[in-house]
């Protein structure tokens, strides 16, 4: 395997990468972590997909390994497309592949519904394709939690007592439900120190506060209607208890032609950790084969 890892200048500073490669003439896939403000650390077992093809992991501007800028005005969809693209152009890239998850499936559609040229296929892990959509299933999803804990999320918000020990235990619980069904134990260790490479500010202008009210500038984003253009093949992944719920996972599969769906079943929206095994099948079969 070899490893090379460096940066690349993008709109408002460098972002970090690192690539990992058996040397084959295949494609890279880019990944594209969650967030926004996120970073590469909890998908850095996706390195393991170099064994079919090279992958490049990166940090978005703002996190990681990456530069921090403190121009608030960065932190668009616009730019974040832009980013990628040099990020392409900079590793010089031709053809690749994209693997987005969560936020980074939102970065993948709005990139390729742009930049199309070049794209071999598109993997969507756990998919946001639509922010109102994505706000409605998480309501419905809190209502399959305590009424207790339903409130206390409900009432914080209200007040806005995000910051308050009730609301952090509160949303605690509901990732444990749809975020990571692992106990803390069986948990990886690199899963809980990716917490600093974190940048909250990106996420709240972007995003907002709670994970069940989109306030940000995501706020109307919303491509359902373009999917019928994505026309490379296309991976459509969810866990059975994802924030990105089956049902809407598989209704963007739907729009998609040449688009396949799949169900980790025993995992909400961390697959890659839940069920890293399943996980990695399917990935490095699809990246080989374009099918599943």
């Amino acid at each position: 395997m070899t490893i090379t890892e460096g940066f690349v200048q993008v709109t408002g500073g460098k972002v970090w990468y690192q690539r990992h490669d058996k040397n084959t003439n295949n494609a890279p896939v880019i990944v594209l972590h969650g967030g926004p403000g996120s970073s590469h650390w909890s998908l850095q077992g996706l390195k393991e997909l170099a064994e079919v093809t090279p992958v490049i992991l990166y940090d978005q501007l703002g996190c990681g390994n990456s530069d921090r800028p403190n121009d608030t005005t960065l932190w668009n969809i616009d730019r974040f497309v832009e980013e990628v693209r040099q990020l392409k152009d900079g590793l010089g890239l031709n053809e690749f592949h994209l693997l987005g998850h969560s936020w980074g499936t939102t970065l993948a559609a709005a990139y390729y519904l742009k930049y199309p040229e070049g794209v071999q296929s598109i993997i969507f892990s756990s998919p946001c394709l639509s922010a109102p959509r994505w706000a409605e299933d998480q309501k419905r999803n809190l209502k399959k939690l305590p009424i207790e804990i339903q409130q206390t999320i409900e009432e914080c918000e209200k007040k806005g007592n995000t910051d308050s020990d009730a609301y952090k235990e509160a949303t605690k619980i509901f990732n444990n439900h749809f975020v990571c069904r692992l106990s803390e134990l069986k948990r990886p260790p690199f899963l809980k120190e990716g917490s600093k490479y974190k940048n909250s500010e990106v996420y709240n202008i972007m995003w907002g506060a709670s994970e069940f009210d989109v306030a940000g500038n995501l706020k109307n984003f919303d491509c359902t209607q373009e999917l019928h253009e994505i026309e490379v093949p296309t991976l459509y992944t969810c866990g059975r208890y994802d924030e990105a719920t089956p049902e809407s996972t598989e209704y963007f599969s739907s729009l998609t032609p040449n688009s396949k769906f799949h169900i980790f079943e025993k995992s909400a929206h961390m697959p890659y950790i839940e069920e890293t095994d399943e996980f990695m099948k399917i990935m490095k079969y699809f990246l080989s084969s374009n099918a599943l």
